[in-house]
C-alpha cells in the first residue's frame, strides 16, 4: 500500500515508519520536512493541495498538539491543531484516492476521568479542558462527513508508551531512578497503557484488513497499578523499590493545603496520580479477530522503561 503519514517525525510516527516501511510505500506530511529511512519524501503542509500525490491507499493522521501537563499552552492553539488540522487533512482525503483514514485521537476526548469500572466506546463524551476538547471537535467533524464509499478509523489510545517516548513515565522514572520514594502506596489504583508494538500491530490491522469503520478504543490487555509501575522500574534498573504507604486522609490532607498554597501536590493532581483509568480494547480485538494483543503490558513497559536506561 501507499500510505500518507502525517505527523511523521514524532514519536509514533517514527515508530510506525519502522513497522510499516518493509511491506508498503510511505510518504509523510509534517512541518518539519528533512528526510527520514524508509520514508519515499516528506512533504510540508503547504505543498498538501499543490503536490500530486499519486494512488494514495491509506492516511494515517498523527500530526496534533499533545497535551501540555504543565498548563502553558493556549487553549486557542489545541483548537488550531488539533481540531482544524484535522479537517484540513481529511478533507484532502475525501477527494483523495486514498479509501483508507486513521484518525489518532485519544481517550481523553471521550472522558477526563473513568466511570464505572472501564472505559468503552458506548460512553458519551465528556471531555474536560482544550486537548480533550479539541480533539472531540475534530472527531464530530469526520463524523458529519463520512464516506460511503471509504472505511474511516477513530482510534482513542491510552497512554502510549515505548522506547523514544517523552512524558509522564519519563517523569515518573527519573524520580523512582533518583531513589525517592513513593508516598502514595496506600493507594490502590488501575490504568491503561499502550505499547507502541500493539499500537503499530492494530494499525497494520486496520490497513490491511477488511475492518468495519468506526471509533476503537486502544490500551494494553492488562491494568497495571502505579505501585506495579515502581516495582517494574526498579525491577529492569536492579533496584529496590522504595513505596511507602502513607495514609490516605493524610495525603489528601496534604494535597488540600497543596491546593491552598499552590503547592506541586495539590487536589487535582493527586487524583490524577491515584484513580483509575481503565480502557477496554475489546472492540478492537473482535474486529481484528484475536483473543489477546501480541505483546503483555508488562513486556511492554520493561521494554520501554529499559529504553530509558539507554538514554
Amino acid at each position: 500500500m501507499k500510505i500518507l503519514i502525517t505527523g511523521i517525525h514524532g514519536f509514533v510516527g517514527s515508530n510506525l515508519v519502522q513497522a510499516l516501511k518493509s511491506n508498503h510505500i510511505i510518504y509523510g506530511l509534517d512541518i518539519v520536512t528533512h528526510q527520514k529511512e524508509g520514508v519515499v519524501k516528506i512533504y510540508s503542509w503547504e505543498e498538501l493541495n499543490s503536490t500530486s500525490f499519486s494512488q494514495i491507499d491509506a492516511i494515517i493522521h498523527l500530526a496534533g498538539k499533545a497535551h501540555d501537563t504543565k498548563n502553558q499552552s493556549s487553549s486557542q492553539l489545541y483548537f488550531n491543531i488539533n481540531t482544524r488540522l484535522t479537517q484540513k487533512i481529511f478533507d484532502f482525503f475525501l477527494q483523495s484516492s486514498a479509501k483508507k483514514f486513521i484518525f489518532f485521537s485519544s481517550v481523553k476526548a471521550a472522558a477526563d476521568s473513568v466511570i464505572g469500572e472501564m472505559l468503552t466506546e458506548e460512553v458519551i463524551p465528556t471531555p474536560v479542558g482544550p486537548y480533550g476538547e479539541s480533539k472531540m471537535k475534530a472527531e464530530e467533524y469526520i463524523q458529519q462527513h463520512l464516506p460511503k464509499d471509504k472505511q474511516v478509523y477513530i482510534l482513542r489510545p491510552c497512554m502510549i508508551h515505548g522506547p523514544g517516548n517523552k512524558g509522564n513515565l519519563n517523569l515518573l522514572y527519573s524520580v523512582v531512578k533518583k531513589g525517592i520514594p513513593w508516598p502514595l502506596g496506600d493507594f490502590e489504583n488501575c490504568r491503561s497503557f499502550t505499547s507502541i508494538d500493539n499500537l503499530c500491530y492494530v494499525v497494520e490491522g486496520l490497513l490491511t484488513k477488511d475492518i468495519p469503520s468506526g471509533i476503537y478504543h486502544m490500551g494494553d490487555d492488562e491494568s497495571i497499578s502505579t505501585n506495579e509501575l515502581i516495582e517494574i522500574m526498579c525491577e529492569v534498573m536492579g533496584k529496590k523499590s522504595r513505596i511507602w504507604k502513607v495514609n490516605k486522609g493524610m495525603m489528601e490532607g496534604c494535597a488540600g493545603l497543596g491546593t491552598l498554597l499552590h503547592l506541586p501536590l495539590n487536589t487535582e493532581r493527586l487524583r490524577k496520580l491515584t484513580e483509575n483509568y481503565v480502557v477496554s480494547n475489546t472492540k478492537i480485538k473482535k474486529a481484528l479477530g484475536i483473543e489477546r494483543m501480541p505483546v503483555r503490558a508488562i513486556d511492554g513497559l520493561k521494554k520501554t522503561f529499559k529504553s530509558f536506561q539507554k538514554e
